[in-house]
């Protein structure tokens, strides 16, 4: 009977994080904001539900909770001010905290057959470190998805407006975005600008790389980019960043942690067997 009520609020506090984690991503995708309000509704039932099992049935966990709860918030603060987070990342992270500090043992096994020892005790990190690594794949898709354009186009990826930009922030530029019409520029808010165009004098037009897109120029990048299409002074194909939200990655972190397991632990054991 113990085992069981154990159980059923584990599995509780699992699909309480999941179901607000899904929301908050599904918001952040939308509209670019996840209101406060959210985390207002997620942080007390996370914090409650954890607080009832450690009480009951693992006092002894108690300090390891708070110990948590104070590494997962001074890393997402640090983040945030670092300009690696967004403020809804670094709320997530510690609403996790909050409530699955800990891998769900009694709930289920991850299918790499092993629980790591970061997962058992501070499981915000290991979603954080496979959030990182999925994020990680999407540039390899996306460097793929333009060379098979660029292949299949037969249009160079970078011309000789390009000419000049280094290497490394071409290569950045490939893993982050793709050539999209202007249109889909403006009319897709989520997508940013990897390039602007500066105007020198009536007949010289000089293009450059963005390899830090922000929300604070993209209208007035988008406008000048525009302008100059219009001119014929460039083609209508820009590089521009589907620019997805870190907390699609977060959750999606989440969901293989609890499914395959610790992605990093998994490659370091790997490697030394």
């Amino acid at each position: 009977m113990v085992f069981i009520l154990q159980t059923w609020i584990t599995l509780t506090r699992t699909i309480v994080t999941l179901s607000f984690l899904v929301y908050a991503s599904w918001s952040d995708y939308r509209t670019r904001e996840v209101s406060n309000t959210l985390w207002i509704f997620f942080a007390p039932p996370a914090f409650a539900l954890t607080i009832l099992e450690l009480l009951f049935y693992n006092p002894s966990m108690l300090y390891l909770y708070g110990l948590c709860f104070a590494l997962t918030s001074t890393f997402a603060i640090t983040l945030f001010y670092l300009g690696g987070f967004g403020g809804a990342d670094a709320k997530a992270l510690m609403c996790l905290a909050l409530a699955l500090p800990f891998f769900p043992e009694k709930l289920l096994t991850p299918l790499s057959g092993e629980i790591s020892i970061i997962s058992q005790n501070f499981l915000p990190f290991t979603v954080f470190s496979n959030s990182v690594i999925i994020a990680a794949a999407t540039a390899i898709y996306i460097f793929i998805r333009n060379i098979v354009w660029h292949r299949k186009s037969g249009t160079s990826l970078f011309g000789e407006s390009h000419k000049k930009e280094s290497f490394w922030r071409k290569i950045l530029v490939l893993i982050t975005g793709y050539k999209v019409p202007i249109e889909k520029l403006k009319e897709k808010w989520h997508y940013y600008p990897l390039e602007d165009v500066e105007e020198k004098s009536e007949n010289e037009l000089q293009r450059k790389l963005i390899v830090m897109p922000n929300d604070e120029e993209r209208e007035a990048i988008v406008e000048r980019l525009a302008k100059a299409i219009e001119n014929g002074k460039i083609q209508d194909m820009v590089w521009a960043s589907p620019g997805l939200p870190m907390l699609i990655f977060i959750t999606a972190g989440l969901i293989t942690a609890l499914l395959f397991g610790d992605f990093v632990w998994m490659f370091v054991s790997f490697l030394f067997r």
